[in-house]
């Protein structure tokens, strides 16, 4: 065969996406659903790499998507994923850090901060998409925990009253009932004045219990701090009898590794901190940022998320692999908060209350 027919063909195969046939994706649609499919992961193959950037998920959690995401669009293994994991401060920083340079490095956010997601889609920071996965979370777009076409959640999860029965007997059933059970100083607490989502949590709790209930709380003289990780393994080394702000996910995680935390549901309620997901405006791989946000909205990425971080699925009727550590929205009673209508102003108010009450 002649040689420079040999190298076109060699460059062909280069070039070509990773799959001889056509991939899940493409197989199970159809039409034009088929076809726009198919042309975003031409687009994609080109871009070669996607950026995210995440409040929750782990290091290992994210290998097992990314390679379900590449398997899922016969994307190469030579397709890069590049994750950031941080708090959600931090992702807050970065994106209107990097928007505001107008040199935009992330192409995906993930954040549980309801009122600052909405405040970005009114002001054109989050770009329009309207996924097709979006029709699975009606209930959620009229709950008022998504935006349809600019955000929905990869995934929720609650700061809940969490302890280790070696070191706490408690037998409580409501949020009031901590305050009598711990020692001063052997708990500890979300720090609200870094975390817009323990931020979040007193928002909603303070219209439950009031402002005088946590005063009592501060007269604990809890430790603070922001990594949920940390939070959890202070509980389980009994450096604290407990955790105020305790998130279900790093119990399920500790207890897989042989500890015997738990964690309560308090009859009050609890704040569901749903984690927005969404295109930043200015992505640089607008056609793989697209694909993944189908994936990650997916009944397949759904399974991922939930399985390895405990989190809580808004997809109408999916049923949750962990149903003890990770319920149906509907098996949770919720506080009620309207995020659509909280503004940065009020949230900046309500921290400014919590350090007064709390003085970390």
């Amino acid at each position: 065969m002649n040689a420079m027919i040999i190298s076109a063909m060699a460059g062909v195969l280069l070039g070509a996406p990773a799959f001889a046939q056509e991939p899940p994706a493409v197989v199970r649609a159809a039409g034009a659903e088929k076809a726009r499919v198919t042309d975003l992961i031409k687009a994609a193959t080109t871009e070669g790499q996607l950026s995210y950037i995440d409040a929750v998920i782990q290091p290992q959690t994210n290998d097992e998507l990314t390679a379900a995401f590449r398997k899922q669009y016969g994307l190469r293994d030579s397709f890069k994923v590049n994750y950031t994991l941080t708090n959600a401060s931090g992702v807050i920083t970065r994106i209107g850090q990097e928007l505001q340079a107008r040199r935009v490095s992330q192409d995906v956010g993930g954040i549980a901060a309801l009122p600052w997601a909405f405040e970005r889609a009114r002001a054109g920071d989050i770009i329009e998409y309207a996924s097709p996965e979006y029709a699975a979370f009606d209930k959620a777009i009229a709950s008022g925990l998504a935006m349809k076409n600019y955000f929905a959640f990869n995934g929720a999860y609650i700061f809940v009253p969490t302890w280790s029965p070696e070191t706490l007997p408690f037998a409580g059933k409501s949020w009031k009932d901590v305050v009598g059970a711990v020692s001063p100083g052997r708990m500890n607490i979300g720090d609200a004045s870094k975390s817009e989502t323990y931020l979040s949590t007193y928002v909603g709790l303070r219209r439950v219990l009031g402002v005088d209930y946590f005063n009592e709380v501060a007269k604990l003289k809890p430790n603070f701090l922001v990594r949920s990780e940390q939070i959890v393994a202070r509980v389980v080394s009994g450096e604290d009898q407990t955790a105020y702000f305790g998130m279900p996910t790093r119990v399920y995680q500790a207890n897989m590794r042989g500890a015997k935390v738990k964690f309560l549901l308090p009859q009050e309620g609890v704040v569901l901190l749903a984690q927005a997901t969404f295109i930043i405006k200015g992505a640089p791989h607008p056609a793989a940022a697209r694909l993944w946000i189908d994936f990650i909205l997916s009944e397949a990425g759904q399974e991922i998320l939930v399985r390895n971080e405990t989190l809580i699925s808004g997809r109408t009727g999916f049923k949750s692999p962990i149903p003890d550590y990770a319920p149906s929205i509907d098996a949770l009673h919720l506080v009620n908060v309207d995020w659509h209508a909280v503004s940065s102003a009020d949230m900046k108010k309500a921290r400014e209350e919590w350090m007064s009450i709390f003085n970390p």
